[in-house]
């Protein structure tokens, strides 16, 4: 059998090594497409689908193992430097004595690289509820690589590449035990708890809020988080109220503000200040500003039916190209079209790489808002918001019009060199986003649109003190969208007790698809007192505040990163796509109704995108968004350079 290089000189170590115990005799992964980085992410992808739904996790799972890989790999490189390996980060420090530089350097780091993460994986998923599937998926793994896992040793003093990987993830394990996110007893909650009741959504209106500035927890009876895992009956916890406090990546102290509550301190970098407040006594100076952001999500839900016939150009041609981003509520209004749906975008005139003009893409805008609404909720296999951008950039890397050249200048890397540094940036940027994104989360305790929007129609309207059921702290009126119950009206009740509630043309809700095979909600008017999000019944929301969006913050953060990282701010080819097949995408009922292409020009666009899917979901308003998104811009920025200083260039 003829080898290549790489195979020969993994093979030829490998047998130097069998003597230590740290090998089977089996290379079969060795030459497989894609570098062992690449391989070990792909696994860890799988498990974060299987495990409870939890961001600020897996982002720090993503982190700590790309930075292992990165160290496993930078210790044998003559020009990068180690991250932790030999450092003192964020007050702890990882002792190490040098290794001799070994004859086969890249079968030295594929062996390092894989015993540093199969031992943080196996560690970080064995409270996982599909434990015994991951593990499996991490011996089968080492297995086809050829490595022994029982070989455990740390002692990497007489060059052994495998006990160096041990060592690597020994360091990163203790790392994580002391960096502020209560790994040891489960990430529990150490101080915050909520202040309103729980909203039982099954159940009509909003009437049990205290505060409609305050996050509120959800009763289901049926829980299933965005994971697919069955939690049963629940109140939900709010996950990572205090994950600010966990260590950063590139953040400093000079982006940091601490607050206090309930003798708890709050670590929130790069505050965006607080979001709009309702004043439901005597209106208050925001709370026309609270009302605009959560009543343009209720009146895009009219936009979640393809029976409607709204069609829309989604190719790049048409959207995305947003020349920039409001830095205040006040430019909200002619960036977000509050009726239509989607933003002030123009798309591009060609593609910069044909030079011939983007392909129209006409499709239902009905289809479109619920492809986008479950596509970017937390990746299509829900490998959650981090993980869904590594996906992305996995699937950047295997275009064949990519350049691997770092900064898209210099000699082209190898695929392991790229894998390693790419991963590394991407889950420093995703690591930051969820700490920034959580802290603000955690002190400005944000409440989410199916709390406001009920509560609000609770209420009433807002729009005319000379009409029934007017309240300053209720819903604006907008013909069309958002009513009055008038009598006559359909949905005025056999005893006309509905007469005068407020009612919106919205998505039906859950309650109208018996099967999410054959049926959907469809849109009509329905009383807003129950308005659902475009969501299942058993999930409704995130289980967490809602300013700022996770979701814009890293998207906006990766696609910083993927625009450095390439040298361009363009998918390969100019176009980035994702399929969605007639019938056979859609969760929470069948769609979409014909076969759909989400389409992109730059990673921006598919940023932007991800954001504005948040608000036709029914997840997010405007004001959560907006912040977000410029959040993530520096954190991303900043998050690539940090990482950069290491490579040596």
């Amino acid at each position: 059998m003829k080898l290549n290089v790489g195979a020969k000189l993994t093979v030829y170590f490998s047998a130097a090594l069998l003597l230590t115990g740290c090998f089977h005799s089996d290379n079969s992964g060795v030459e497989s497409g894609h570098s062992v980085a690449r391989q070990w992410n792909e696994v860890l992808l799988s498990s974060i689908r299987q495990d409870f739904a939890r961001p600020t996790v897996h982002s720090r799972n993503l982190f700590h193992t790309s930075t292992a890989m990165y160290d496993a790999w930078a210790v044998y490189d003559g020009t990068a430097q180690t991250y932790l390996l030999g450092k003192t980060v964020n007050g702890f420090s990882c002792a190490f004595n040098g290794v001799a530089t070994p004859f086969f350097t890249l079968a030295a780091q594929q062996i390092a690289i894989s015993y540093a993460a199969y031992r943080i994986l196996s560690h970080r998923f064995i409270s996982s509820p599909a434990a015994s599937e991951a593990q499996a998926r991490f011996d089968k793994l080492m297995s086809e690589l050829g490595y022994d896992i029982n070989y455990t040793s740390t002692n990497y003093s007489a060059g052994s590449a495998a006990a160096l990987g041990n060592y690597i993830a020994e360091c990163m394990i203790a790392y994580g035990l002391q960096d502020g996110s209560n790994e040891a007893n489960s990430y529990a909650i150490q101080s915050y708890s909520p202040v309103n009741p729980p909203l039982a959504p099954a159940e009509a209106g909003n009437p049990d809020i205290d505060d409609l500035n305050r996050w509120q927890p959800l009763f289901l009876e049926s829980f299933v988080d965005q994971s697919g895992n069955a939690l049963g009956t629940v109140t939900t916890e709010f996950v990572g109220p205090e994950w600010g406090q966990v260590a950063p990546f590139s953040l400093t102290e000079d982006d940091l503000t601490i607050y206090q509550r309930d003798g708890f301190d709050y670590w929130v970098y790069h505050d965006p200040g607080a979001p709009p407040y309702i004043d439901v006594i005597n209106g208050g100076a925001l709370t026309e500003d609270y009302q605009w952001n959560f009543s343009l999500v209720l009146a895009w839900s009219s936009h979640l039916d393809p029976r409607d016939g709204v069609m829309l150009d989604i190719s790049p041609g048409s959207t995305g190209n947003n020349q920039s981003l409001p830095k205040s509520r006040a430019e909200y209004a002619t960036f977000y079209d509050r009726m239509n749906g989607g933003d002030s975008s123009t798309g591009r005139t060609v593609n910069p790489y044909t030079g011939e003009p983007y392909k129209p893409n006409m499709v239902l805008r009905g289809d479109y808002a619920r492809v986008l609404a479950e596509f970017w909720a937390d990746g299509p296999d829900s490998e959650t918001p981090p993980g869904h951008w590594f996906t992305i950039i996995n699937y950047v890397n295997d275009q064949p019009e990519l350049e691997k050249r770092f900064r898209g200048q210099g000699p082209v890397l190898s695929n392991l060199e790229w894998d390693i540094k790419s991963y590394f940036a991407l889950a420093g940027a995703m690591h930051d986003s969820a700490v920034a994104t959580w802290g603000v989360k955690g002190w400005y305790d944000y409440l989410r649109p199916v709390s406001a929007i009920r509560a609000m129609a609770e209420l009433g309207q807002s729009s005319d003190p000379n009409l029934p059921s007017y309240h300053v702290g209720g819903l604006p009126l907008i013909d069309g969208k958002i009513e009055l119950v008038l009598p006559g009206d359909p949905l005025v009740g056999n005893s006309g007790e509905n007469l005068y509630k407020i009612k919106a043309k919205a998505w039906r809700g859950p309650d109208y698809v018996p099967d999410p095979k054959i049926y959907i909600a469809a849109v009509d008017w329905i009383l807003v007192e129950n308005w659902w999000p475009y969501q299942r019944p058993s999930f409704v929301s995130p289980p967490f505040a809602g300013y700022v969006s996770g979701h814009s913050t890293f998207s906006r953060a990766a696609a910083e990163v993927l625009t450095l990282l390439t040298g361009d701010a363009y998918f390969p080819g100019g176009l980035g796509e994702f399929k969605a097949p007639k019938d056979d995408f859609l969760v929470f009922e069948t769609g979409p109704s014909e076969d759909l292409t989400l389409q992109w020009a730059t990673y921006r666009d598919a940023s932007d995108q991800t954001s504005l899917s948040r608000i036709w979901g029914g997840i997010h308003p405007p004001a959560d968004d907006m912040p977000a998104r410029l959040m993530g811009v520096q954190i991303g920025v900043d998050a690539f350079n940090l990482a950069e200083q290491y490579f040596g260039y």
